[in-house]
């Protein structure tokens, strides 16, 4: 997904951590930001290493939650997971 400018993506390799996003602008990189999707729809900033800026942020946040069953969808179907009921939320 690309939101002005910003590549919002998975991760493949980081074990058995709850649901959630990366976001980097540019390449994909280790230091990107990581926003905790949550059980009732929403999200939690975890880090903001990509340092993106508070007015852009609070956009991506939007962008992120208007497209949360999106994102739902496409990690059961990267994480070959049937039910919602197995995934793991932050809170």
């Amino acid at each position: 997904m690309n939101a002005i400018g910003y590549k919002i993506y998975f991760w493949s390799n980081e074990n058995d951590e709850p649901i959630h996003i990366h976001i980097s602008k540019g390449k994909l990189t280790q230091n990107s930001t990581k926003i905790w999707l949550t059980k009732t729809g929403g999200c939690i900033i975890a880090n903001n290493k990509s340092k993106i800026p508070e007015y852009e942020l609070n956009r991506l946040l939007d962008v992120i939650s208007k497209h949360y069953f999106l994102i739902i969808s496409k990690w059961k179907e990267y994480y070959k997971i049937e039910n919602v009921a197995d995934i793991k939320f932050y809170c």
